[in-house]
């Protein structure tokens, strides 16, 4: 069977890269549906489900807005990734560092999420390590940019997505253990014998992801702030520079070129993160097709050789 060695965290990264491929695909044939079938009350729940921010509709009925909360709620996400990955990266170092078994709670949630037995989990491998290092800097400058840099309007996203995005942090921090999980079960801790090509690889092309990524999301502020950087508008301009005269939604296409970075950190062997990166790629290419059909649709003269997410390809 195709299933035959998949495991429970493999299963599920699987399934929500399956969901997200759907609903791209409902939404591509769905939007050219009648009128008629745009009105009912499905296809307005379902729109509502997979929009947010800018690409929600104002004027949507009383009965969807009900589980609206603020964008700017995005922070928590990664309040929760700094505190709960910089938790495992704390066990994780005791482990390596001092030679102490992970806690209880820790290793049966691991043994369950791979199907291995709890006792197995003795040490972290560096590329572990590295990658819950570069996780929890990623979040860390995230949530830097949603209190300091991002300017929030008064947009919404469905209450299911908030508390999908608090449960996302806490899974992703563990199936990055559940990664190193081979090495795990052989109690080799991390050193730094183990450098390897990739390691390096990996942290290059994670610096040039995160360094795009924070030039556009700064790009996309600019256009709210003045020289002051006082808020002088909360209307929606066309960005541009960087990699906007690419693709209309660079900082999702940067986060894709993070997760490869990290599953080249990782050694690049492994099912379970490229699983990771199948969903981060769905998920983000229905993000950047819902904005870019808000770009072309506001501004009319919205440049035409920009693509929606990956340069030159979508």
């Amino acid at each position: 069977m195709i299933f035959v060695g998949f495991s429970a965290v493999d299963f599920t990264w699987l399934l929500l890269s399956l969901i997200f491929l759907l609903a791209f695909s409902l939404h591509v044939f769905l939007f050219h549906s009648s009128a008629k079938f745009t009105q009912s009350r499905s296809f307005q729940l379902f729109q509502d489900l997979i929009r947010y921010g800018k690409t929600k509709n104002s004027q949507r009925p009383a009965y969807v807005r009900v589980f609206d909360v603020p964008k700017r709620w995005f922070s928590h996400f990664y309040m929760v990734s700094v505190v709960w990955n910089g938790l495992l990266i704390t066990l994780s170092l005791r482990t390596s560092l001092l030679g102490s078994d992970l806690p209880l709670w820790l290793s049966n949630t691991l043994g369950f999420l791979t199907d291995s037995s709890a006792a197995a989990w003795k040490g972290v491998p560096l590329s572990t390590a590295l990658a819950q290092m570069l996780l929890w800097v990623h979040s860390a400058r995230r949530l830097q940019e949603c209190a300091q840099v991002s300017v929030f309007s008064g947009s919404v996203i469905h209450a299911a997505q908030y508390a999908f995005g608090l449960g996302y942090y806490v899974l992703l921090g563990l199936t990055v253990l559940c990664v190193g999980g081979p090495h795990l079960q052989e109690g080799t801790p991390a050193s730094l014998t183990q450098l390897q090509w990739c390691h390096a690889a990996g942290i290059l092309l994670f610096l040039w992801g995160s360094l795009h990524q924070h030039r556009c999301l700064r790009l996309l502020a600019h256009l709210r702030t003045g020289a002051s950087g006082e808020v002088q508008t909360l209307e929606h301009k066309v960005p541009c520079g960087d990699w906007f005269e690419l693709v209309s939604c660079p900082h999702y296409f940067a986060e894709l070129v993070i997760y490869v970075s990290l599953a080249i950190v990782t050694g690049g062997r492994v099912l379970t993160w490229w699983l990771v990166v199948l969903y981060v790629l769905f998920n983000q290419a229905l993000a950047a097709q819902l904005c870019h059909e808000f770009y072309r649709r506001k501004f009319e003269h919205y440049p035409k050789q920009r693509k929606a997410f990956i340069p030159f390809l979508f």
